[in-house]
């Protein structure tokens, strides 16, 4: 069992920065996969960036590249979410994930745990 607390979400105005964290417990943190995900009301949610077990290797959501970095702290098992130039279109609750399989992966299912989500809201 992995147990998965976001924080770090808030209001913040469009060109903003903001940093959001996820602190594991439970089983081994670097035997995971994470990953970070977002879902607007109304709406499906959404893989944003994800990074290997050893944190070498990192993928990104189409919306975010260029804009967002992952990054984790296997020592503090800890990832982070490096959120830079917000736009109001990043409005939604972000969660974290984890995953055992080294398969890299989009799919939200593949994930075994999940956050309970942190409320990151832009405004223009």
């Amino acid at each position: 069992q992995v147990l998965l607390v976001e924080s770090g979400g808030g209001l913040v105005q469009a060109g903003d920065s903001l940093r959001l964290s996820c602190a594991a417990s439970g089983r081994t943190f670097s035997s995971y996969a994470m990953a970070w995900f977002r879902q607007a009301p109304g709406t499906e949610r959404e893989f944003v960036a994800r990074i290997s077990r050893n944190g070498i290797t990192s993928s990104y959501g189409d919306s975010v590249k260029g804009r967002f970095t992952i990054s984790r702290d296997n020592a503090k098992n800890t990832v982070y979410l490096q959120m830079n130039s917000l736009k109001p279109e990043d409005t939604a609750v972000y969660y974290c994930a984890a995953d055992s399989s080294p398969a890299a992966t989009k799919y939200a299912g593949a994930y075994e745990y999940w956050g309970q989500g942190t409320q990151v809201t832009v405004s223009s």
